[in-house]
């Protein structure tokens, strides 16, 4: 795991984006997880704290957390949790909006655990065939009270990340942030996880030069400055529009190399870590990390 360097003599100058990966943590937070993230020389890392797919709230090993925290601080790396993906605020069940509320505040207490900067949650639908209005109503009425719990100075934000508007989403195009954010009550530990193959599968034509830039602009009028934490750098195996999300490499899909590049020159970029969520396992990891890291370092 490299370190994430501050050169003395670069104040005034941007802030540099740390780059890095999902990692896998089944066998250990620390030891397969912080192993991993060496073995693809990761300045950021994002990990499941529960089973992805399921609503099991794991207390997880103290000692596994401590050491991961402290490996991640030691090395400057910044942490992000991805909360599981059956939550669903919009939901018509409410067994589903209850196990919804556990799910996501096991998610954001494990999360300052183990350090981390942000916890990362799907924005979810309106299902029933009920008015988006209804949806929003019941993700405020559940999920802003998890907000009002976050009160410590080391509590991470709750990072809203867009789908790529399958179905009744209720959150895919950028302009589809400001409804939630007002449902929120623009919350100051609220922010946004932006997935770079969601938004173009969503429409946003990430890929024409100049669109990449656009979004961002969108994205920034939209919420207001300072409210993106957190990039998913995948690439698009589908068209734009195609309300389909199949990452593919970096470089390697419909979204193209140059859009990445041109991610980093934006004022609403700076600082903020990417994370990659691709294909290919740990060699087509690495390959990613370091090439978004060389188009990084052409800014």
């Amino acid at each position: 795991m490299s370190e994430s360097r501050t050169d003395p003599s670069s104040a005034g100058r941007r802030a540099r984006n740390p780059v890095g990966g999902h990692v896998p943590v089944a066998g250990g937070l620390a030891s397969v997880g912080l192993s991993y993230a060496r073995e693809l020389a990761a300045e950021a890392v994002q990990v499941f704290v529960a089973n992805p797919r399921g609503w099991a709230t794991p207390a997880g090993s103290p000692a596994q957390d401590e050491l991961f925290r402290a490996g991640c601080a030691e090395a400057s790396i910044p942490v992000f949790v991805h909360a599981p993906y059956l939550i669903n605020f919009g939901s018509h069940t409410a067994a589903t909006v209850e196990r919804s509320v556990e799910s996501l505040r096991h998610s954001l207490r494990r999360g300052r655990r183990i350090g981390a900067g942000g916890v990362v949650v799907h924005t979810g639908s309106a299902t029933g065939g009920r008015p988006r209005e209804v949806a929003l109503a019941q993700v405020r009425e559940f999920a802003l009270p998890l907000l009002d719990e976050l009160v410590h100075d080391d509590d991470p934000f709750l990072l809203l990340e867009s789908t790529a508007g399958q179905g009744s989403s209720l959150c895919s195009l950028m302009e589809d942030f400001g409804p939630y954010f007002e449902a929120l009550d623009h919350h100051p530990k609220l922010g946004v996880c932006l997935d770079t193959c969601h938004v173009f599968a969503a429409g946003h034509d990430l890929a024409e030069p100049g669109g990449a830039k656009a979004a961002l602009d969108l994205l920034v009028d939209t919420v207001g400055e300072g409210r993106l934490k957190l990039v998913h750098a995948n690439d698009s195996k589908e068209g734009v529009g195609a309300h389909r999300d199949r990452h593919a490499n970096i470089g390697q899909g419909r979204i193209g190399r140059e859009a990445f590049a041109e991610l980093f020159s934006h004022p609403a970029m700076e600082g903020v870590p990417l994370v990659i969520e691709t294909p290919g396992g740990r060699e087509g990891h690495a390959a990613d990390v370091a090439l978004l890291k060389e188009l990084r370092d052409l800014h």
